[in-house]
């Protein structure tokens, strides 16, 4: 499982784990039942800290994406709901516009003109 980062990013390093797993398990690289690696060795690949990465885990467990079993590690329970991730980047799209001074309103005006 290739994951990256993108350190100009603003959100916390936990969301940003927890978006590049979420993308990896709606995209089918990492499918239901399989086992993640653990979460040192995502630390490591990622160069965060491990507790960063349990984090990330933990809140993914929360979503029913992920399901932790002892003994036996993490492994992918589900794909993400479709709308649940439409939402989550909306709510983001949102922050970013309104860092950059735009209105929900000018932003919904663009969304219209690349539909």
């Amino acid at each position: 499982m290739l994951l990256t980062l993108d350190l100009n990013d603003p959100r916390p390093l936990h969301e940003q784990v927890a978006g590049a797993v979420r993308r990896a398990v709606a995209s089918g690289e990492v499918v239901p039942g399989q086992r993640l690696p653990s979460a040192r060795e995502l630390a490591a690949a990622l160069g965060v800290n491990a507790n960063t990465v349990l984090r990330a885990l933990r809140d993914l467990r929360d979503e029913g994406v992920l399901e932790f079993r002892r003994g036996r590690g993490v492994s992918v329970l589900r794909p993400p709901d479709g709308r649940e991730v439409v939402l989550r980047r909306s709510r983001e799209l949102l922050e970013e516009a309104e860092r950059y001074g735009y209105r929900p309103e000018e932003v919904i005006e663009i969304i219209r003109e690349l539909a």
